[in-house]
């Protein structure tokens, strides 16, 4: 399965390049990740939870960071192994440009599954890859440009200047 796509981040090249090195963000980042250790130089171990379809396993894998051009382009490479579920390995070459407005990210991924997965059917498999790239990169873009942290700000102002206005109100009501 393979699947190409771009986002345009508002952030610049330096720091997204970092956060795509950084065990935190993949954390933050990968869909079900549970654990996350390692360095961009000894590559990543990490444990994931994921249902697919009727099947939900743990993988347990490594992610290994390869042809590094600092600044410009990188390649992850994975592979899982979720017991009896089965096992997903792919990579992902990630290129980096700047823009007027930041960063432009473009990536391609291939994947491929193994086991009970397999059985499940390409199309449920191809959504399912194509979602998890969605998240991941959605997630890492929200997160550089801080609109995750934005959104959550603005939602509990608006919690708090309505409970201020209730209560102003409910003492208005009861003259207190």
């Amino acid at each position: 399965m393979h699947m190409s796509d771009e986002r345009e981040i508002a952030a610049p090249v330096a720091e997204v390049w970092a956060a795509l090195l950084s065990a935190d963000m993949l954390m933050t980042c990968v869909p079900g990740a549970k654990e996350v250790t390692g360095n961009a130089d000894d590559g990543f171990e990490a444990t994931v939870v994921q249902k697919v379809g009727p099947v939900k396993a743990t993988f347990k894998g490594n992610v290994v960071l390869s042809n590094l051009v600092e600044g410009e382009s990188l390649t992850l490479t994975g592979e899982g192994k979720g017991g009896a579920a089965g096992f997903a390995k792919g990579g992902a070459d990630v290129t980096l440009a700047a823009t007027e407005t930041g960063t432009l990210l473009s990536y391609e991924v291939d994947a491929k599954v193994g086991g009970k997965l397999a059985q499940l059917g390409s199309r449920l498999i191809d959504g399912f890859a194509k979602k998890m790239a969605d998240q991941f990169f959605t997630t890492f873009q929200e997160t550089l440009e801080g609109t995750a942290d934005d959104a959550e700000a603005e939602a509990e102002e608006d919690v708090a200047e309505g409970g201020s206005e209730k209560k102003g109100l409910l003492k208005r009501l009861t003259g207190g």
